[in-house]
């Protein structure tokens, strides 16, 4: 491996990125030890780009879970309304440039190499991590795109987020939820201050659900910073006659109709909680001078895979027998993947499962249903659980099955052992989903 200091400007894609994954501390496939408290180096690479964060307008998502999906709708319904925008998102399941988009559309393999390559003096000097290095490349490549609104989506917490670099238009904090509890805080209260840590001086802010433990958190920061914020669902109610998908829903505006979806892409009912939010934020940003009307918002929702490539929210990867993954990693995801299982119609169930190791895999395991059969796995990851000591954890919760290391060779013995109307499911870490073939 290079030192810093032997490093030359890169010639290809492939070895630029080698050197993100590589050389730089990454969270995804170390954990904490990558995770900086501070935003000095964040703010030393976008000084090096000019400082991309002032010259670009941006809406700033944070949340324990559904941030992914409602900065993907967001930016979908922006689009739709004829905005050029960026999307920020991480992580990325299959290909790097997933998380920095223009209008749906990857970041050029070039421009990644190009970026780094202007970075290397500062790369030597405050090293970096990946997460730190990709936020500055992401603002800096919206800023040359002349964007006229970059979507960011938090990546950890939110005060001491890399991305709180901006000031927004809008901030919207999704939910609270228990997740990262050695980095965020071990109570929910504590969890929410890190969240609210994006609410800026005067700026509206929408939470997308409310919470008695943590309301007030929310509030005495708004109240703090001088910003407007609203609970989305104290106006906004998402209604579906389905109990299994949302596919075709109502929106009520304070219990009056006020739009019907149809042909909705994203599965899961968790997702009623998320649209409410988005909702929400439509009405701020048209009240703080954008333009989105009611069927840009239809259009950018029925649109929301088309425009943004989301992938891994409740995906039905096939049928007979139905097979679908979902990114949900922690106790409130995997709660509310468990009650989508439930509602779904299936004889036989077999879960592919695997998890990362600073997960609290005790409580998560209590959870899963015990009449599955399960094929234990694991990433490809450093921070993967090993599938044999999942297992073997999993016994103590009376659940049963085999251990198969290989993702895609556990899907494919499940494949093989499942029925016609048996039911596949693909999950317990978004990095187990990010290595489905074909996803």
């Amino acid at each position: 491996m290079l030192t810093f200091a032997e490093m030359k400007p890169f010639e290809s894609y492939t070895e630029t990125v080698a050197f993100l994954f590589q050389q730089l501390p990454m969270f995804q496939r170390v954990g904490h030890v990558a995770y900086k408290k501070d935003l000095t180096n964040t703010l030393a690479l976008c000084d090096a780009f000019g400082n991309p964060q002032h010259a670009i307008k941006t809406i700033h998502i944070a949340g324990t879970n559904g941030k992914g999906s409602t900065s993907h709708m967001l930016a979908s319904i922006l689009q739709e309304s004829g905005y050029k925008i960026g999307l920020y998102t991480s992580p990325h399941l299959k290909d790097y440039r997933e998380r920095i988009k223009v209008n749906g559309k990857y970041i050029p393999e070039d421009e990644v190499v190009t970026c780094v390559n202007l970075l290397l003096p500062v790369i030597e000097k405050v090293k970096p991590s990946f997460f730190e290095l990709t936020v500055a490349m992401a603002l800096h490549y919206f800023a040359k795109e002349k964007v006229d609104v970059a979507v960011i989506e938090v990546g950890l917490g939110g005060r001491l987020d890399s991305t709180n670099v901006i000031t927004p238009e809008l901030s919207v904090i999704t939910n609270i939820g228990w997740d990262h509890m050695d980095l965020l805080g071990d109570t929910l209260p504590l969890i929410a201050k890190e969240k609210a840590g994006i609410i800026k001086y005067k700026i509206p802010v929408v939470v997308s659900e409310r919470n008695e433990e943590v309301d007030d958190v929310f509030l005495w920061k708004a109240e703090a910073e001088e910003s407007q914020l609203v609970f989305a669902e104290d106006v906004y109610t998402v209604i579906s006659e389905d109990d299994t998908l949302i596919s075709n829903f109502d929106v009520l505006w304070n219990h009056e109709p006020f739009l019907t979806i149809e042909h909705f892409p994203l599965g899961g009912l968790y997702q009623k909680k998320n649209i409410a939010g988005v909702m929400m934020a439509c009405e701020m940003l048209n009240e703080s001078g954008f333009t989105i009307e009611k069927q840009k918002i239809s259009d950018g929702l029925q649109n929301v895979i088309t425009n943004t490539g989301l992938k891994g929210r409740w995906q039905i990867l096939q049928r007979d027998p139905c097979i679908v993954c979902d990114t949900g990693h922690n106790l409130n995801g995997i709660k509310y993947v468990l009650e989508q299982i439930k509602r779904t119609p299936h004889q036989n169930l077999h879960i592919v499962w695997g998890m990362v190791k600073d997960k609290d895999h005790d409580k998560i395991l209590s959870l899963l249903p015990k009449h599955a059969q399960y094929y234990f796995c694991q990433a490809n990851i450093p921070r993967a659980e090993s599938a044999t000591i999942l297992a073997e954890k999993a016994a103590k919760f009376e659940l049963k099955g085999e251990v198969i290391a290989d993702v895609n060779e556990a899907i494919e013995k499940a494949k093989q052992t499942a029925q016609k109307d048996d039911m596949i499911f693909i999950g317990g870490s978004t990095f187990v989903v990010a290595e489905i073939n074909n996803l």
